[in-house]
């Protein structure tokens, strides 16, 4: 399950990056505020991902 995860949260990053470079070829503010949108559900997916880590270490282990 956790391997399932990496592969979307680094699908999630190579999206917002594709979108940055269209932002930089044809300067259309769409593809910046896609990527920008894509990078903070990004961010937000890990920070989830990271406090089930945490919870499963600290509460299911003891």
């Amino acid at each position: 399950m956790f391997a399932l995860i990496r592969v979307l949260i680094g699908l999630l990053l190579m999206g917002s990056v594709v979108c940055f470079g269209l932002y930089l070829i044809t300067r259309q503010a769409r593809y910046f505020r896609i990527g920008l949108a894509i990078v903070k559900w990004t961010v937000i997916a890990g920070l989830v991902f990271f406090g089930v880590l945490i919870f499963e270490h600290f509460v299911l282990d003891s």
